[in-house]
């Protein structure tokens, strides 16, 4: 199989090409595509990945290029990574909403608006040219923020785009590891937005263990989440949301923190990754491990100022391991293979949510096999988690039609409605420092 990467020259790149080489099943990929706006960036990553397979005589044979048509022609599965205006754009991002007094962070509140505006346009380019030219191909979309990015692209591939993320299965994962279970045995009951859901329930042989969870506050405390939102919130809650909450639940406790912080995050990691990139120009530099040490110290400062703002101290050694590429060739592989098997995943909703329409992006456990990924059917959210994610999801249809539309009146709205901007007047203000900063802001008049 053809597995094509878009966004090829990004730094996490390596990890799909990893979990890659451990395949050796009938219908495997042989050849993998990076594609990459950036021909050193693209370089780089292909001197990692060449060390990767040093030895490994089976391993998929990749290629790089620059240009998209020829990069999706002929793909089976296409991996959407991108990054519109690179680190920098995140940088400003968070730069801009922290100066109005507003969370800047990529997928939630300003500069998660901010990134979607200049992302979707570009991503539906991207989904109107697989239609066209690789029409059978499964898009397998990781760009954020993932739920708005996989429904701008779900209106011209439909069905054949399905977003992942990896932070619902890592918080299954969690969970399941304090309550004793094996996470593979478990049934996570997950229900959401991208960055936006809850875990209600883990079911281990037909019993659901949360209960006993939520009754103890000695385990509460003891993983991350529970650190992060502290255990008697979590038995408020009855449930155990997504880290991302952490933006809305405590939202000012974390803008405080964020502002604190020497650098923000985006700029933390554009500052990091040109080291690595810079590193990479010297061909006497040994790729593959100047690429681990960069990435131990990514992970291990993932989400700092919430854990700071949170007194939860540092990540534990589990969590430093990642797991989105794992999803995504569960996902591949599952599809690919007829190899059945359930996996949270961003999809159509087509009912699920009684709260929501058909066509809405939702990030729920789905039933995956060779016709896609179908969503499970799923108790109804309760009043503040439903509130919670009709108002996101307003939000993200505004920033859709603003996309779409050009309207500068429609990018305020966006902002206006946000549940963590508190203003009209902050929104237009968002709206003036953004198209002023990011030349990819530039059609919205």
């Amino acid at each position: 199989m053809r597995l094509t990467i878009l966004g090829g020259g990004g730094f996490r790149v390596p990890l799909v090409y990893g979990a890659l080489l451990g395949d050796r099943a009938e219908g495997r990929v042989t050849r993998v595509v990076l594609h990459d706006l950036d021909a050193g960036r693209l370089s780089a990553v292909a001197r990692v990945l060449a060390e990767q397979a040093a030895g490994d005589p089976d391993a998929p044979e990749v290629t790089v290029t620059t240009d998209l048509d020829e990069a999706l022609r002929g793909a089976d599965f296409v991996f959407s990574a991108i990054r519109v205006g690179g680190l920098e754009g995140r940088a400003a991002d968070e730069r801009v909403a922290l100066a109005q007094g507003v969370l800047g962070q990529e997928t939630v509140g300003a500069g998660g608006i901010a990134y979607g505006l200049r992302t979707v346009p570009v991503a539906v380019d991207i989904a109107r040219r697989v239609a066209r030219l690789a029409p059978d191909a499964w898009v397998i979309n990781f760009t954020n923020p993932a739920g708005l990015v996989t429904e701008a692209m779900s209106r011209h591939l439909g069905d054949r785009v399905i977003g992942i993320c990896d932070s619902p299965v890592g918080l299954g994962r969690r969970i399941a590891k304090v309550l004793g279970a094996n996470p593979r045995e478990a049934w996570i009951d997950y229900v959401g937005l991208n960055h936006l859901g809850w875990v209600r329930g883990l079911r281990v042989a037909g019993r659901d263990e949360l209960p006993r969870l939520l009754a103890d506050p000695d385990l509460l405390g003891s993983f991350e989440e529970g650190r992060l939102f502290g255990p008697q919130w979590l038995r408020s809650l009855g449930a155990v949301p997504n880290e991302y909450l952490h933006y809305y639940y405590f939202n000012r406790e974390t803008v405080r923190a964020y502002q604190r912080a020497e650098k923000t995050r985006g700029a933390f990691l554009r500052d990091q990754q040109a080291g690595f990139y810079e590193e990479m120009k010297h061909p006497e530099a040994a790729a593959l491990a100047s690429w681990e040490r960069t990435r131990a110290e990514r992970e291990a400062t993932y989400m700092a100022e919430n854990r700071d703002a949170a007194g939860a101290g540092e990540r534990e050694e589990d969590d430093l391991s990642g797991g989105y590429e794992k999803v995504a060739l569960a996902l591949m592989r599952a599809i690919a293979r007829d190899e059945r098997t359930t996996l949270i995943l961003n999809v159509r909703n087509r009912g699920t949510l009684s709260v929501l329409d058909a066509e809405a992006v939702i990030e729920v456990p789905c039933l995956v096999d060779a016709n896609g990924a179908h969503p499970v059917a799923v108790d109804p959210l309760p009043g503040h988690a439903a509130g919670l994610v009709c108002a996101v999801k307003a939000v993200e249809r505004e920033v859709l039609s603003a996309a779409e539309s050009g309207s500068r009146t429609t990018a305020v709205k966006a902002f206006a409605l946000h549940p963590l901007v508190d203003s009209v007047g902050v929104a237009h203000a968002l709206v003036d420092d953004y198209t002023s900063v990011h030349p990819g802001l530039a059609y919205l008049t």
